[in-house]
């Protein structure tokens, strides 16, 4: 999916919610399968969402299974909603390359989420393919971001470095950044450093991050924002009311959105 038809949605459902698909077997209504409740979770929140969100962890632990559900939950969702593999992937070119070819070309997916860590051939191959997007991890939401993401390095902390450094390897039109909603107030420091570029903002809900907080200081001309969530509309019930559940969370998300895009 391009960029302009990203936007278009996000305008026409005015809403810039990333639903993700962490789907724990643990965790869902009893008798039910992980496609079986994926499916239920996409009908419920179609309406209110852009994107989903799978994380590849859930369905890599069921071996070749979970592959195949992860296959069948990508054509399930279709071709209406930005599709984003959370697999945090990033090694030398070549191993990359098929990593690219893997999520992009066999999953379909429309973007992949990246580890920078290796540098710029480790990124690029990600860049390659038209229509798709590499979203790199730049500022995370979890508790040991501060180990090495916040440090200090010639006057500016690496993550500053990080979005720098690959904004110059990609464009606003294949590029995003996982940038954390629990350091919400940096998001207006981090637009200064790339103003068009879409960012991926995980941590509201269970996190609890502030999805106004959010909105207010990380927005662009195109909104720019795909903001997610997961265990906080994945399992609001679990009961065998989940999926309406699920759909009220994910609405009201969707109307706090509204609120600041025209």
């Amino acid at each position: 999916m391009d960029r302009k038809t990203l936007v278009n949605h996000i305008r026409q459902r005015r809403s810039c919610l990333c639903v993700g698909l962490d789907t724990d077997p643990s965790k869902i209504p009893a008798g039910l399968d992980v496609l079986t409740f994926n499916k239920a979770i996409i009908d419920a929140t179609r309406d209110y969402c852009v994107a989903y969100k799978p994380n590849l962890a859930f369905y890599e632990v069921l071996g070749s299974k979970g592959w195949d559900i992860l296959a069948k939950t990508v054509d399930y969702i279709g071709k209406e909603h930005f599709t984003i593999a959370d697999a945090k992937r990033g090694d030398i070119g070549n191993t990359s390359g098929y990593y690219a070819t893997t999520f992009f070309d066999t999953y379909g997916f429309d973007s992949v989420t990246v580890a920078p860590y290796m540098g710029k051939d480790s990124v690029e191959p990600f860049l390659q393919h038209d229509g798709k997007w590499a979203i790199v991890l730049a500022l995370t939401s979890n508790a040991g971001a501060f180990d090495f993401e916040t440090l200090t390095a010639e006057g500016k902390p690496v993550y500053a470095h990080v979005l720098e450094k690959c904004s110059q390897w990609g464009t606003p039109n294949n590029t995003m950044y996982v940038v954390g909603a629990t350091r919400a107030e940096l998001l207006a420091e981090i637009r200064k450093v790339v103003p068009n570029h879409f960012l991926l903002v995980p941590g509201v809900g269970a996190q609890g991050g502030s999805l106004e907080d959010v909105m207010r200081h990380g927005m662009n001309d195109d909104i720019g924002l795909l903001i997610n969530a997961s265990r906080s509309i994945l399992y609001a019930s679990s009961g065998p009311d989940f999926a309406e559940a699920a759909a009220a969370e994910a609405r009201s998300m969707q109307q706090a959105m509204a609120q600041f895009i025209s």
